[in-house]
């Protein structure tokens, strides 16, 4: 569906991009990390057309020509989108969709506007819009000429949490379509509950590209492992915390749960033998994975 090769934006002397190799695959949410100033936006920018690369290739629908046809095949919501004021959200949608190359009937915009929680607003002027508001209209301005691919720009920033529920389920329901997603936020959990890949780019690098399952499993970094037990003798007590701290680093120790900190899941065996050798009974042994943003603030640590 998209392909990006060998991708590189210069400004002057300074280097945005660097070789930057990328896959989107049909059908599924991909979601795009980067801190500001990482080379996001440009590389966002070059992919829909408002800026060219100093070198490498983008192809959509394996067509490296961005067309006026392939274009039609695309939606974007940027993170500021402009309106025509003195338009209602219906007409404004129709207007859009039109310029877009698709004849869309006033049921049709009002249909795409209660799916973005506009559906009270739709004869509003857009002049009278909150931001919020405008963020949706934005949502529903790129999806209107039912495109195949669909960028979406940090597409709950700005809206209540009630209407971010709603966008989101409006993503879910557009994948079910078939429509290939490019989402990019600062909201992490939206990322890990939305994306079926995602890909996280430091200085003009992508750093990490995988299922949210491969990153925090192949991710370098330790994973904690949570156990509640019963109470430690206070005799057997340092000499059990100096065993279990030789080959499991402890993280946190309360009266009845030890937190450890471990490089393989192998180790498992030896931390329940440890707590077995001074009969310290063991209830619930937990291994918490890292959330996408200890990975994510990790990656911007790192070099």
């Amino acid at each position: 569906m998209l392909r990006v090769e060998k991708l590189t934006k210069n400004y002057g002397k300074k280097q945005v991009l660097n070789s930057v190799d990328l896959t989107v695959y049909e059908g599924e949410v991909f979601g795009f990390l980067g801190r500001n100033g990482a080379g996001k936006s440009t590389f966002i920018n070059i992919l829909t057309g408002l800026a060219q690369p100093t070198s490498g290739s983008v192809t959509f629908f394996n067509n490296e020509q961005l067309s006026n046809d392939v274009k039609k095949r695309i939606g974007v919501l940027p993170d500021y989108s402009m309106f025509y004021n003195h338009l209602n959200a219906i007409e404004h949608l129709r207007y859009f969709a039109e310029i877009s190359g698709k004849k869309v009937s006033k049921a049709e915009a009002q249909a795409i506007l209660t799916k973005v929680g506009l559906k009270d607003d739709s004869r509003t002027k857009v002049g009278k819009y909150s931001f919020g508001m405008k963020k949706k209209l934005g949502f529903a301005q790129a999806v209107v000429h039912d495109p195949d691919f669909i960028f979406l720009d940090e597409p709950t920033s700005g809206v209540d949490a009630e209407s971010a529920i709603v966008l989101q389920d409006f993503i879910r329901a557009l994948q079910k379509q078939g429509k290939t997603i490019f989402l990019t936020s600062h909201n992490l959990s939206e990322i890990e509950k939305l994306c079926s890949r995602i890909a996280i780019l430091k200085d003009g690098i992508i750093t990490k590209i995988g299922t949210i399952h491969e990153l925090k499993t192949n991710d370098t970094n330790e994973m904690h492992v949570r156990i509640k037990h019963g109470a430690i003798s206070q005799n057997a007590k340092d000499a059990w915390f100096d065993q279990l701290s030789a080959f499991a680093p402890i993280v946190e120790h309360k009266p009845q749960f030890t937190t450890v900190q471990i490089h393989d899941e192998q180790q498992n065996a030896e931390i329940l033998r440890c707590f077995h050798r001074f009969d310290i009974p063991v209830y619930r042994f937990d291994i918490e994975e890292k959330s996408l943003e200890e990975i994510f603030i990790d990656n911007k640590q790192v070099g």
